[in-house]
């Protein structure tokens, strides 16, 4: 971990390793490893439902051709313009830290907040649309425009839509929850030059998710 200190940089309260630990360069490694072993089931848990969505799309292209047509392509470019900007945010976060510039890590953590908040508001509306009109998963599902009556299974669609939508979304709640933990702490000066792991770790999730959110854009809004 990086100890060089900016001219000017606010105070952080030191930080010292668990007992269990050898030293903090120890807890620092594991911390890390940790996070990537938590992060490779996350990958196992998305990757089943990207194998199912192909093996089905394969099988029923042009019923998932016509399922795209009621997403807006519009808002889901917008939500990833917004979560790129905001691991880039992120990282900027951690990058300050290690500066030792505590407002400028506590700015960029805001945004990158704010910017969950944009990304669950734009979901939202979607949802709600799609309640609306009965765009539901599977059985559930009860449109009745012509456009659709020749696809008696489009629910299978919409059941992917949900699915895969709505557990990326709750990542991007819990991703929230975390930030919202650093900010506090952040707050309380206790991440600095020589101690950000948490930053560290909280921003390889954050980065998981918006990596998802890449794959599951084209796969659901650009598919038709």
């Amino acid at each position: 971990m990086s100890t060089v200190n900016a001219v000017g940089a606010h105070s952080a309260h030191k930080h010292h390793h668990a007992h269990h630990y050898e030293s903090a360069e120890h807890e620092y490694q594991t911390a890390k490893l940790g996070t990537w072993m938590f992060l490779v089931t996350e990958i196992l848990m998305f990757g089943g439902l990207f194998v199912g969505y192909i093996l089905f799309h394969e099988k029923f292209p042009q019923m998932f051709h016509a399922g795209s047509r009621f997403l807006d392509w519009r808002l889901g470019a917008l939500n990833t313009v917004v979560l790129l900007f905001s691991s880039l945010t992120m990282a900027l976060s951690i990058y300050y830290a290690q500066l030792g510039k505590r407002s400028l890590t506590l700015i960029n953590l805001y945004v990158t907040l704010a910017c969950g908040f944009i990304f669950l508001t734009v979901k939202y509306f979607e949802y709600s649309h799609k309640i609306h009109e009965g765009l539901l998963p599977g059985r559930l599902f009860y449109y009745e425009g012509a456009e659709v009556q020749q696809f008696s299974n489009i629910g299978m669609y919409f059941s992917f839509y949900f699915t895969m939508t709505g557990l990326h979304g709750s990542h991007v709640v819990a991703g929230m929850g975390l930030i919202t933990w650093l900010i506090i702490r952040t707050h309380r000066g206790e991440f600095g030059p020589e101690y950000y792991t948490p930053l560290e770790c909280v921003g390889l999730f954050w980065h998981l998710v918006d990596l998802i959110w890449i794959y599951l854009f084209p796969l659901l809004y650009l598919v038709g």
